[in-house]
């Protein structure tokens, strides 16, 4: 069987790419938590990952985890998400001109 050249092969999309697809978006959430040694220090982590806006799953999971298995307890997380993929602009023509 002949090899394909790289160029013919065909492409899968980026996992990534397919996540944006299906509703998911590049969310932060900037954690602060109490240092376990010393509770009245606040300690500051930044967790992002592709997550879907309003309900947040993955992170939520994250942050079960976190109070099941981590000793720092949680003060505060605040969330920031961004769809990366949008609909294009879609422009409509206001005349047209034939050029010969």
């Amino acid at each position: 069987m002949p090899e394909q050249s790289p160029s013919l092969a065909p492409r899968r999309a980026d996992a990534d790419f397919v996540r944006m697809i299906e509703g998911y978006s590049l969310t932060t959430a900037e954690i602060l938590y109490r240092m376990p040694d010393h509770p009245l220090l606040l300690q500051t982590y930044l967790w992002q990952d592709y997550d879907q806006a309003p309900y947040f799953p993955v992170l939520k999971r994250f942050l079960a985890f976190w109070e099941r298995s981590l000793d720092g307890r949680l003060h505060q997380v605040t969330v920031v998400s961004s769809r990366l993929v949008r609909p294009c602009e879609l422009r409509v023509a206001q005349s047209l001109a034939w050029l010969h």
